[in-house]
């Protein structure tokens, strides 16, 4: 048996119930994981809540983990029981074991803790495709980085200042603003204190921004287009404060021939190639030190309904870790 978060009704945290469930074997291609840390992130609130769909009920969140291989199914090679791997899979992984598909899994070096591992994957690969794929951030960029203080806020920053880029943060608070400073980011803006369109008019002296990253959506939009400079980018990746509208979609015209993109991380990983040349990049700038992914809190899994309240209160910073 083991111990899993399950969800049997979509709604608020408390619909979440801690259970004990049979694995199956790992099917041909699969290998079974123990995992020793989970990764914590908002797009699990999204399946929870029922704004994401799920394919079946009940149905167990968390998409992203690290931890030992403990068993091989029929057809895996190049994986043994003991490696140290990470993952990122849609869903199942808040669980203290699980099968995965072995193409999907990442070798951990030794220099990296599982805690980092199940913290970096799905937040480092959205900064990386994000930052050299979705717009191809080079050196003199000025971006916009909103919720810098975050997850993947806190990546984008340093990854970007590593490659020549300046970063603007916007935060809720003092506290976020020293985290997001220190993450790299020369600017950063109290967005419940001020006009972050005005700030960032101020900062640049009118040259605005070349792309902003917004995991925000509804509040920081459309305020957010109003950042950029002719020809720029708005991506936007999350939606924590809820989803964008329906927009005219002539106001890009109006504001300077602007490109606008919603990406998903799933798109850009869909390609084996293209998975394994992010993850290489991803494992080399973590171990150069040039990001850190900055864990700030570990909780146990049977926190689990506290811990998605303190998400969705806005109340944390940085990665957040389970551990089963």
């Amino acid at each position: 048996m083991t111990k899993v978060v399950r969800v049997h009704e979509v709604g608020q945290p408390d619909v979440m119930r801690i259970e004990d469930i049979e694995l199956p074997p790992p099917g041909p291609g699969e290998v079974r994981v123990r995992n020793h840390a989970i990764g914590l992130n908002y797009i699990d609130t999204y399946f929870r809540s029922g704004h994401y769909p799920v394919a079946q009920m009940p149905f167990i969140p968390g998409n992203e983990a690290a931890g030992e291989v403990v068993e091989i199914g029929r057809g895996v090679k190049g994986r043994k029981p003991g490696d140290r791997v990470a993952y990122t899979v849609s869903l199942g992984c808040y669980a203290q074991e699980r099968n995965v598909d072995a193409s999907r899994l990442v070798e951990l070096p030794k220099s990296i803790s599982y805690e980092t591992g199940a913290a970096m994957m799905l937040k480092g690969l959205t900064a990386q495709y994000l930052l050299r794929r979705t717009y191809k951030v080079k050196k003199g960029d000025t971006i916009l980085v909103h919720a810098a203080a975050g997850g993947v806020g806190l990546i984008l920053c340093q990854w970007a200042k590593a490659l020549g880029a300046r970063v603007i943060g916007t935060v809720g608070s003092p506290e976020k603003a020293r985290l997001a400073k220190k993450a790299g980011a020369k600017d950063v803006i109290l967005y419940r204190d001020n006009d972050f369109v005005e700030a960032v008019k101020a900062i640049t002296k009118g040259k605005l921004c070349d792309v902003v990253y917004d995991g925000v959506g509804r509040a920081t939009f459309p305020a957010s287009l109003d950042c950029l400079r002719p020809l720029g980018t708005f991506v936007s990746f999350g939606s924590a404060s809820g989803p964008i509208e329906a927009f005219n979609i002539g106001i890009l015209a109006q504001k300077g021939s602007l490109f606008v993109t919603r990406p998903t991380l799933t798109t850009y990983i869909a390609k084996q190639s293209d998975f394994e040349k992010m993850t290489r990049e991803l494992v080399r700038m973590v171990k150069k030190g040039d990001v850190e992914i900055p864990i700030h809190a570990t909780h146990k899994l049977d926190e689990i309904v506290t811990v998605h309240r303190a998400l969705e209160g806005r109340e944390t910073t940085g990665a957040t870790v389970l551990l089963p």
